[in-house]
């Protein structure tokens, strides 16, 4: 029987109808070699753009921000929700520009996540992935590598300069510092805010189940050894579509970010790259002068000599006015010296109207440095000593170096005559202090208080273990409290620090500080120690939670010292009474005894009964309990003793049964109280 065509396609086009239609999820790859025609298909989120030149800048000059550029279309990682997912690789061009050489703002991050986008997730350390609530939730279906050039204590980092893998949170899997084994096996270190191109190969192998991270410069042959392994199936984690992309963020230190080219495959290796389309990173550093300029200059200034002679007398009487000593020793720590006539222009002649505060140790101006406009602090210092002041200026310059978001940076230093001037971030919220005791107009409640606490403790904790060398602040107070723009704490004033290699034991210096938070033995053998920080960390805690000075000159008698004053109440079962009257009933009753009884036990006068700042962190996040009080000896003796030397200016007023043998004359008091070195 004869049928038609029509007729005779029916059955075949009712099956096409049938059949399902290609999801858009299997898309199988896709490769940039450059960002100049990807306006419109990558999604940007934040401050991401594109620039001119075909660069992704996940960031730019702005502080504290993130940025995100996702690819629009999901890709099918699983052909069923319970399925084992699928291999899948990629690879990228990127590089990190700081500002400044030494000084970066965070990292980038490869992310395969549920959304091209990550709402609630914050800038600086958090990477613009996650925020103090879901970071390290199972619910977030989220597999990153990061490249991080910040070390944040609170996710255990390794360094400022490392590479992880993430799985649903900030603390990595597998981490290690960033570099690559060369062709005869020996390891080559990266650095990340080099400013330099470099090329990262992120590979996973679903039958194996295992991920592989390997990075080297930009234009060379991949390694054939991957600088990370991380053995585990990702099944649980992924969801059956997933996007991928990327994230980065800014801290306190304005740094951008770049991706030069990417691409991405699944169940096979990512495409390569045509260099030869690759955009150009901004240049970094001033522009080179020709040598046609360096020659022909001095010949074009002779030529106008006579007008410059009319201008020497004008530069002259400048330049005594901003003159400034620089030994050959200083030449090592140009990065790290600042002009004095830069730091005059910033303060506007160290005016009176920015004026942030004064003490015995100096007086600190707000400033804007005039080339790059960053907000600072600059303080003010004397320094009789020449003969220590190369050793002063050694360890400032070293401080400089250290990276914490709970540590105001030191910029650097200025030296001009008898005065040193240091450079400092500015934090926009002042001193701790301030905000305690001067009626401020908003009062600090108990989870900023609590932040803050939390905050300082990982700060000094970074300085006595998590650094190449053991730094002694010998200053911890709440005037040297800094507050950022949300109000979190940052430990500041380097000015009487000390270092010492780990495993050494420090010298016997002078005895500085402020009274009320001095270790007795500090007073007795003039060595600052990890426990004479711990001691005044103790008196900073008892501080915070009562709103009082560790010290009430016009208080009662049996008031005068506030270690004394909480231990009374707490040997009598109601320490709460001792809570700053300004908080109310609004506080985690938990939370405030935990902070009052550690602040006891910090103020022990035996070192040896005091906690290191490792366990003090510890207590403070709920990861150990804290031991009874009495379990760990502390008495009414124990506390009291640790309070009374240096105090003749109080004894009189001060009730005790303690040896007065042990208390210094008032000339102490007082040197302690001007803050000298």
């Amino acid at each position: 029987m004869f049928l038609s065509p029509l007729f005779s396609l029916s059955p075949l086009l009712l099956l096409l109808a049938l059949l399902p239609s290609t999801p858009a999820q299997d898309h199988p790859s896709f490769t940039f070699n450059n960002f100049k025609a990807a306006s419109t298909n990558l999604t940007l989120d934040g401050i991401a753009e594109f620039t001119p030149s075909g660069l992704l800048a996940l960031t730019n000059g702005t502080r504290q921000q993130k940025g995100h550029a996702f690819y629009p279309i999901p890709f099918l990682f699983k052909p069923s929700p319970n399925a084992t997912a699928s291999s899948f690789s990629t690879s990228f061009i990127f590089s990190i520009i700081p500002e400044y050489p030494t000084l970066s703002g965070h990292g980038i991050v490869f992310v395969v996540a549920p959304a091209p986008r990550l709402p609630g997730a914050l800038p600086s350390q958090w990477l613009g992935l996650f925020n103090g609530t879901n970071n390290g939730n199972s619910t977030n279906h989220v597999v990153a590598v990061e490249l991080d050039t910040i070390t944040s204590s609170e996710f255990q980092d390794i360094n400022d300069n490392h590479v992880g893998i993430d799985i649903n949170g900030l603390k990595s899997n597998v981490s290690l510092p960033a570099g690559y084994y060369s062709s005869n096996g020996r390891f080559q270190n990266l650095s990340l805010i080099s400013g330099k191109a470099m090329q990262v190969w992120v590979e996973y192998d679903g039958g194996k189940k295992e991920m592989n991270v390997t990075m080297a410069p930009v234009r060379s042959l991949k390694p054939s050894t991957p600088l990370l392994t991380l053995s585990m199936d990702l099944s649980p984690f992924l969801n059956q579509n997933m996007y991928v992309g990327f994230s980065s963020s800014t801290g306190s230190v304005t740094t951008s970010h770049y991706i030069l080219a990417w691409s991405f495959r699944m169940n096979g290796l990512a495409d390569g790259f045509d260099f030869s389309q690759l955009p150009k990173l901004p240049r970094i550093g001033p522009k080179k002068v020709s040598r046609l300029l360096t020659i022909g200059l001095p010949l074009f200034c002779l030529v106008l000599v006579s007008g410059v002679i009319s201008g020497v007398f004008y530069y002259v009487g400048r330049k005594r006015k901003f003159a400034e000593v620089l030994e050959d020793w200083e030449l090592d720590y140009g990065p790290h010296r600042f002009k004095y006539k830069d730091l005059y222009i910033a303060t506007k002649g160290f005016r009176e109207k920015g004026l942030l505060g004064s003490g015995g140790f100096g007086r600190v101006y707000r400033g804007i440095l005039p080339t790059s406009k960053i907000e600072v602090a600059v303080k003010r210092v004397s320094h009789e000593s020449r003969q220590g002041m190369k050793e002063f200026v050694a360890e400032i310059v070293s401080i400089g170096r250290m990276r914490h978001r709970n540590l105001v940076q030191l910029l650097g230093y200025c030296r001009r005559k008898g005065e040193l001037l240091l450079v400092y971030d500015y934090m926009p919220s002042g001193s701790l202090d301030k905000l305690l005791y001067d009626q401020p107009s908003c009062t600090l409640n108990w989870q900023q208080r609590f932040r803050v606490i939390r905050g300082v403790a990982a700060g000094l904790f970074y300085l006595h273990e998590g650094w190449e060398q053991v730094v002694i602040h010998r200053d911890v107070k709440a005037s040297n409290v800094l507050l950022d723009g949300e109000l979190n704490g940052r430990l500041g004033d380097f000015g009487l620090a000390r270092l010492y290699d780990h495993g050494t034991d420090p010298q016997t210096t002078h005895v500085v500080g402020t009274l009320g938070y001095l270790a007795p033995e500090h007073t007795r053998t003039g060595k600052a120690t990890t426990s004479t920080d711990v001691y005044a960390f103790g008196a900073f805690l008892l501080e915070v939670v009562c709103g009082r000075r560790p010290i009430e000159p016009r208080a009662a008698a049996e008031d005068l010292v506030l270690v004394d004053w909480v231990f009374s109440f707490w040997n009598i079962g109601e320490v709460l009474r001792t809570v700053d009257p300004k908080l109310g009933s609004e506080y985690v009753v938990e939370e405030v005894e935990l902070v009052l009884k550690l602040g006891l036990l910090c103020s022990h006068s035996e070192p040896v009964a005091r906690p290191n700042m490792r366990q003090v962190v510890q207590y403070l996040e709920g990861d150990i309990p804290l031991p009874e009080l009495k379990l760990m000896g502390i008495s009414a003796a124990g506390l009291m003793f640790a309070h009374r030397e240096g105090f003749d200016d109080f004894a009189l007023s001060y009730p005790s049964s303690m040896d007065k043998a042990f208390l210094h004359s008032s000339s102490v008091a007082e040197s302690l109280l001007s803050g000298g070195r």
